[in-house]
């Protein structure tokens, strides 16, 4: 773990976490995982190894049978999902979210649900995204299944940044985009840490780009951890992940 990495603040804490769909058979076993800070943090691994089970267990959508969830200290382990929004923890899954039949500022109205009837901190917040993602202004009339797939993820993004979470669960951030959307997501990733203070967890098998802008790494292995470390630990790609 680089200097600079120790030092940051945990936000979010897994300890020793067993999860599965049964409860005597657990896909995850064991896992410990931190995240810090204004930093990104990812969980990579193949397929099935249990990287999205992980994240439904941290933002409540699955029961753990053993271990811990802290939350800037707190455990949420009885916390459920709507009360872990309100305290702060977002999630954005693999599949897209928007609702593609609406436009992309009613998309981020919705975003804004739980502080509707306070309209200019509505508009306020709509603002921020606007300038966060200056794409989406000119398209804000837009109908949001028209948009490209990077656009739709960046709505998704968005409306996610409206209730104002201090940590970013993402699952896949990419799946789905082509080489060059792709790219776009990630610098967008890397930006919110850097300007807006966000602490982002993102679980992903697009190993090479992960580790390009990660400042941390988790690697899983049949729900456990396997390696961990910074970026640069990872420099023998094929020994570590047995790619080409």
């Amino acid at each position: 773990m680089t200097e600079a990495t120790s030092e940051a603040r945990v936000i979010l804490e897994i300890s020793d976490l067993d999860v599965g769909y049964y409860k005597d058979l657990n896909i995850i076993q064991g896992l410990n995982i931190k995240a810090r800070e204004n930093q990104i943090t990812a969980i990579l691994g193949a397929n099935g190894v249990g990287k999205s089970t992980a994240l439904k267990a941290m933002f409540g959508f699955l029961r753990p049978n053993a271990g811990e969830i802290l939350l800037d200290g707190e455990s949420i382990l009885e916390v459920p999902t709507y009360e872990r929004i309100l305290k702060g923890l977002a999630y954005i899954p693999q599949q897209p979210g928007v609702f593609k039949d609406m436009s992309v500022e009613e998309n981020l109205q919705l975003g804004g649900w739980t502080f509707r009837r306070n309209k200019k901190l509505v508009r306020e917040k709509m603002e921020a995204n606007y300038e966060r993602f200056p794409a989406l202004r000119d398209k804000r009339k837009q109908i949001t299944g028209e948009l490209s797939g990077g656009q739709q993820r960046m709505v998704e993004i968005s409306r996610t940044l409206m209730a104002d979470p201090k940590m970013l669960l993402i699952d896949e951030p990419t799946a789905g985009l082509s080489k060059m959307l792709a790219e776009e997501v990630y610098e967008m990733l890397t930006v919110l840490t850097s300007r807006d203070n966000l602490t982002i967890l993102i679980v992903d098998q697009e190993i090479r780009q992960a580790l390009k802008i990660s400042d941390y790494v988790y690697v899983l292995e049949l729900g456990r951890n396997k390696f961990e470390g910074a970026p640069s630990d990872f420099d023998d790609l094929e020994k570590a992940f047995w790619v080409g």
